[in-house]
């Protein structure tokens, strides 16, 4: 089905035809047209028009209404101040044009005019190493993109840059070489099993090299080994990744987050281009030499001594920095996988590192300007105090932990409102809101901010919160059940009350707000329309009843708002990455 055109494109278009109409010398003209308190919309394009050609606004404006077409769309055009105009949509237009976002599977959605192809890098754990509070961000902000942007028709392709190189893996392989069984599993392993084995091979093998230094030596010797492609280095070395995702994969299972083995491509993917992303950087004059390491100088980049502050891309010593990864990861993206956007969901912290990478590619030819380089460097999670959020010995918080005492959290809130659920049911529920809590608190927040985790908040049923939305999901859900042989069904006839123009009003604007969301990679944006339509909807709950209502054709229109609404929800819950359970 084609697109749904929103009320404010209709009359927009009625604007500026009017306007033409009564201004032909001027052509086209923007009516500027917002939405506004005094009525449903408001349009200023008159005084600018009227400044520029030196005339009266107010008289301009009452030629412009004169001009615009009586019926289905416009109910009444006030002329305010000095050439305002305040437009009151009819009841009718809202109630048609809602209809025709019924009809559609994606709301009148439309796909974006001219999609591209996105290349995002987010969900980027260590191997060998446990997930914790500060990948909760980078994991959640990025899927939930993918989503919005695969709605919108572009084309992404997933990168997790996950950490799978480096020093650290010599000594790790060298100690299972000489403790062969470190790793053997007995049966199916779990990830926190996994992540356990990982954990005392990974304190044996440090402690080991820190106290043995013909240990260290030969851990040393197994870096070299590895970097080389020794084969049965390797073969340890793809143990020890294949150990970690089944520990990857438990937790983004619990976190709700898809991600798949193909879209794995960690450090290691980008070492055979190393040495010919230096050497092409040298050869270009983009790098330089620096007492022995390759360097990339900026202007406006200096350390704190004042004096510039290169971007190191190969080390003194003949090793590569992660900006020769990242650098060799842009030529990829771009010459294989035909990117026109290169998204990073990267810490805040390292936006200055991104900066200079960006630009290094640009300099080089790699980034063009066809090509778009965006960082979504998103904020630091903030305990309650206010602080880096720690555990009480000053510890960095697990991730597996702090989900689980959401779910917990939420289990328990679930089982004190729960009717004629199940206790299946209820641990189901329990983690679809406690998961949803987390996400939700993290994506209501604008990226780049810090936020601080309050899991009292967050799975409060009062407030902006996901357990909020879900509720006003689940409530329309009950009503939908209990409505017999009444049907959702559009009534354009009918006079809407107040509190149904408003739920109607916002509904209309789904489309808008999306395309707003898709361009500028904001979710809170999202969230928050979400939170203002189920608190509109908890308006219409207390003042118009549905099931009650006067006749049968007024039962049937708010049934109809009831399920428009409920499925907006769920649409845009689903781009948040939160479930919509139907009963809670």
């Amino acid at each position: 089905m084609a697109s749904v055109p929103s009320l404010a494109s209709s009359l927009h278009q009625r604007l500026a035809d009017a306007l033409s109409a009564a201004l032909p010398e001027v052509g086209a003209a923007d009516p500027l047209l917002r939405r506004s308190d005094r009525a449903d919309f408001q349009a200023n394009g008159m005084l600018a028009l009227a400044k520029k050609l030196k005339g009266n606004p107010r008289e301009l404006a009452t030629k412009v209404v004169e001009g615009l077409p009586a019926g289905d769309l416009i109910k009444d055009v006030e002329v305010s101040g000095p050439g305002f105009l305040n437009i009151t949509i009819t009841d009718e237009a809202i109630v048609r044009t809602l209809a025709a976002r019924a009809a559609d599977d994606r709301l009148g959605v439309p796909f974006a005019e001219h999609p591209g192809t996105t290349v995002i890098d987010y969900a980027q754990p260590n191997v060998a190493k446990e997930m914790h509070v500060g990948h909760l961000r980078n994991s959640v902000i990025g899927d939930a993109v993918v989503r919005i942007l695969e709605f919108s028709g572009e084309k992404v392709v997933r990168r997790h840059h996950i950490g799978d190189w480096g020093t650290q893996f010599g000594m790790l392989i060298q100690y299972l070489i000489e403790h062969p069984h470190e790793l053997d599993h007995e049966g199916e392993v779990s990830g926190e099993e996994a992540m356990s084995s990982l954990n005392r091979l990974y304190k044996a093998s440090r402690t080991l090299f820190d106290s043995d230094e013909e240990f260290k030596a030969r851990a040393r010797r197994r870096v070299v080994d590895l970097q080389a492609g020794d084969e049965e280095t390797l073969a340890l070395w793809q143990r020890f990744v294949d150990e970690s995702k089944i520990y990857f994969y438990s937790v983004f299972d619990k976190l709700d987050v898809e991600i798949r083995d193909e879209d794995i491509v960690g450090e290691s993917g980008y070492n055979d281009m190393l040495a010919e992303t230096c050497r092409l950087l040298e050869e270009s004059g983009v790098a330089v030499r620096s007492n022995g390491a390759l360097c990339v100088f900026f202007d406006d980049v200096k350390g704190p001594d004042g004096k510039p502050s290169p971007l190191i891309v190969q080390k003194s010593d003949g090793g590569f920095g992660y900006a020769a990864t990242d650098l060799s990861a842009i030529r990829d993206r771009v010459g294989n996988l035909k990117a026109d956007t290169l998204l990073y969901v990267v810490d805040a912290r390292q936006s200055l590192h991104f900066k200079m990478v960006f630009e290094t590619a640009r300099r080089a030819g790699w980034l063009t300007e066809d090509v778009k380089a965006v960082q979504l460097g998103f904020g630091t999670v903030l305990g309650k105090d206010g602080k880096p959020f720690k555990t009480r010995e000053g510890e960095t918080v697990r991730l597996v932990d702090l989900l689980d005492e959401a779910i917990d959290r939420a289990t328990a809130v679930v089982r004190e409102k729960a009717q004629d659920l199940t206790e299946e049911q209820i641990a189901e529920r329990g983690a679809q809101v406690g998961i949803g809590a987390v996400k939700y608190a993290d994506l209501s927040t604008s990226v780049s901010r810090d936020y601080k985790f309050d899991l009292d908040q967050m799975v409060s049923l009062n407030g902006d919160t996901s357990v909020y939305l879900q509720y006003a999901f689940a409530r329309i859900q009950s009503i939908l059940r209990k409505a017999g042989e009444a049907r959702p069904a559009a009534h354009p006839e009918l006079a809407l009350a107040p509190a149904e123009r408003a739920l109607g009003m916002h509904l209309d604007q789904f489309g808008e707000l999306l395309a707003e969301v898709t361009a500028s990679y904001e979710p809170h944006k999202l969230a928050g329309y979400l939170y203002q339509l189920a608190s509109l909807y908890t308006t219409f709950y207390a003042e118009c009843p549905v099931l009650k209502a006067e006749t049968p054709e007024q039962v049937e229109n708010r049934l109809f708002l009831c399920d428009l609404t409920a499925r907006t929800l769920r649409q845009g819950m689903t781009l948040l990455g939160i479930r919509t359970p139907e009963q809670l």
